[in-house]
C-alpha cells in the first residue's frame, strides 16, 4: 500500500465532506425558536423561511448544500415545527406577529445583513422583514413563495371563502379537507410527476405536528389571516421597485395554490427578476434540491459579488 493513502484519503474525505447542520434554540419576542443553522459563522447569511404546513425540515437538504459557501440559518415559524410558544405569552396569529418574531430572531443571532429564501408562508413574513428594513437584505429566492394576485391558484378557492365568510361551517370545511393527513400529502404530491417519489417522513412529519392539541386552531387563524397579505401585496411590490433586490424566483409549476403567473409578475416590478420553473409541484426541494441548490449558488454569487462574505453578515 501507498504510504502516502491515508493522507489522500484524508484530502479525499474532507473535500467530499458533508456540512454540519445544527439544531438549536434562541429565546426572542418571548418565543424560544427552534432552528437549524450551518456554514462558516463569517460567510454570507442565507435565512430560510418555510411554509405551511412545515418547518425548517423541509431544508434538510438543502441546507448543506449551501453551507460550504454561506452561513445558512432557518427558524421554525411560531405555530410550526419544534418552536416553542408559551401559553402565558398569549401569542396572536397572524402574519405581522409572525414578522415581529422572526425579526426578533435576526436581532438575537445579529443578522445584521441576509439573503432571503421565502416559499409559500415565509414570503409574505420574509417580505415583511423587507420592507421594515430594506437595507438589511442582500438578495431574494423566492420559490413559490407569491407576492402578486395573479399567482393565486384555484386552490384557494375554499380559502377565500372563508375570508369572504368567516363562519363556523366554513371554518370546519378547512378543518375537516386540509388540515387532514390526506390534505397534507395531496399538497407534497400534487404535480409531482411519480408522487411516491416524496419521501413520506415529510407530509407525516407536518401531519403530526398539526395534530398537537390547538395547533389546527393556531392553522386556521392564519388561513383566515392570509387575506392580510393579500392586501399588503401593493406594498410588496412598492419596496420590489423602490429597492430592486436581485431577486431569483424558482417555481414548481404545477404548485396548485401559487401558479407560474405569480412568478412572472416580479419582472413587473423587478425587470431584472430571474424566473426559472421546474416540472413539480409545491414543494419543490422534495424533487429539486440539487436543480435548486445549484441555481441559488450561481444567482447568489452573482447577486452578493465576490469577497462580499464581511458585509453580508
Amino acid at each position: 500500500m501507498d504510504q502516502n493513502q491515508p493522507a489522500q484519503t484524508a484530502k479525499r474525505d474532507n473535500h467530499w465532506a458533508v456540512p454540519l447542520t445544527s439544531v438549536r434554540s434562541v429565546e426572542a419576542d418571548g418565543v424560544k425558536i427552534f432552528y437549524r443553522s450551518a456554514g462558516d459563522p463569517s460567510a454570507p447569511v442565507v435565512l430560510l423561511l418555510h411554509g405551511f404546513p412545515s418547518s425548517s425540515f423541509m431544508f434538510r437538504e438543502l441546507i448543506p448544500r449551501l453551507a460550504d459557501r454561506y452561513r445558512v440559518i432557518a427558524p421554525d415559524l411560531p405555530g410550526f415545527g419544534f418552536t416553542e410558544v408559551p401559553a402565558e405569552r398569549k401569542y396572536t396569529y397572524t402574519f405581522d406577529a409572525l414578522a415581529v418574531t422572526i425579526e426578533a430572531f435576526t436581532q438575537a443571532l445579529k443578522l445584521n445583513r441576509y439573503a432571503l429564501y421565502v416559499f409559500d408562508y415565509g414570503a409574505p413574513t420574509g417580505f415583511r422583514l423587507a420592507m421594515a428594513h430594506p437595507e438589511r437584505v442582500t438578495a431574494i429566492v423566492s420559490q413559490n413563495g407569491n407576492a402578486y394576485e395573479d399567482g393565486l391558484g384555484d386552490a384557494w378557492a375554499p380559502i377565500r371563502k372563508y375570508w369572504a365568510e368567516p363562519t363556523a361551517e366554513n371554518r370546519k370545511v378547512i378543518r375537516d379537507n386540509v388540515l387532514t393527513l390526506e390534505g397534507t400529502r395531496w399538497q407534497y404530491t400534487h404535480g409531482v410527476a411519480v408522487p411516491e417519489s416524496v419521501p413520506p417522513e415529510s407530509y407525516t412529519l407536518d401531519e403530526a405536528l398539526l395534530e398537537r392539541p390547538g395547533n389546527k386552531d393556531i392553522q386556521l387563524d392564519l388561513f383566515l389571516n392570509y387575506a392580510s397579505n393579500v392586501k399588503l401585496y401593493p406594498k410588496f411590490q412598492e419596496y420590489f421597485r423602490k429597492s430592486k433586490p436581485s431577486l431569483l424566483a424558482i417555481w414548481g409549476k404545477n404548485d396548485p395554490f401559487f401558479i407560474p403567473a405569480g412568478a412572472e409578475a416580479f419582472r413587473k416590478d423587478i425587470p431584472n427578476a430571474q424566473i426559472q420553473f421546474l416540472d413539480t409541484g409545491h414543494f419543490a426541494l422534495e424533487t429539486h434540491v440539487i436543480e435548486i441548490a445549484s441555481a441559488m449558488k450561481e444567482f447568489l454569487d452573482n447577486a452578493l459579488g465576490k469577497g462580499d462574505a464581511k458585509s453580508a453578515r
